[in-house]
């Protein structure tokens, strides 16, 4: 007698929602929390806040070893010499707390959905950005014309390492900040997506570690 097969189920097709994406329902790309025109792979907004913190994190302790070698290295040195802080470097720091000003500024706008004062201001954070990158090489050139090089004394090693390793960073995030220029017109349409809110986590982060490095050259340089 012969054995009737009973044609295959077919299958349901995954929906568009979080199903469709493995069920995590999570948002597109860095601009997610509402910013639409993003796209690749997809993470939670969660996921870039964590990301951040565990990034800073990594930078506190880089900076907590340059410190730690910093007192060692002046502890057990018998050529010391003290670095005179070049004059250009207070107006840089003028320049960068104005810029988390301004940045602030620019952030706040987004709620109330000021797109202009929202652009305005943060091309103004960028270029202060740049300024302060700028102001730092003239204080490397202040330094060089007094006959103070990278390798003239322990002292003015750890400046020069110290304000090369805080600039790296900032670029990082004037790079930030040049994504969101870019993105001006999905990012006001979201009202504040999470880019904007880690942008700034990171800027304000970066004028606290300058306060600090500034400190530390000043009590122990």
């Amino acid at each position: 007698m012969a054995t009737t097969l009973a044609p295959p189920k077919p299958r349901t097709p995954l929906s568009s929602d979080g199903a469709g994406r493995g069920g995590n329902g999570f948002q597109a790309g860095f601009g997610g929390g509402g910013d639409p025109g993003a796209h690749g792979w997809e993470a939670p907004a969660q996921a870039y806040r964590t990301g951040l913190w565990m990034g800073l994190a990594a930078i506190v302790m880089l900076f907590a070893a340059f410190t730690s070698a910093l007192v060692v290295r002046k502890g057990m040195s018998t050529d010391w010499v003290s670095t005179a802080l070049p004059s250009v470097i207070y107006l840089n720091t003028f320049v960068l707390l104005s810029s988390s000003l301004t940045l602030e500024i620019s952030r706040r706008s987004l709620p109330s959905g000021r797109v202009k004062r929202f652009s305005r201001w943060l091309n103004v954070t960028v270029f202060l950005g740049l300024a302060f990158v700028a102001g730092q090489l003239i204080a490397w050139r202040q330094l060089a014309l007094r006959g103070i090089y990278l390798a003239t004394n322990p002292s003015s090693s750890f400046f020069y390492l110290l304000t090369a390793a805080h600039g790296v960073h900032l670029v990082g995030g004037i790079i930030a900040l040049f994504y969101l220029v870019f993105r001006v017109r999905s990012i006001t349409v979201a009202r504040r997506p999470v880019s904007v809110d880690l942008t700034a986590i990171y800027w304000h982060f970066m004028d606290a570690l300058w306060i600090y490095i500034l400190l530390l050259l000043m009590v122990r340089l």
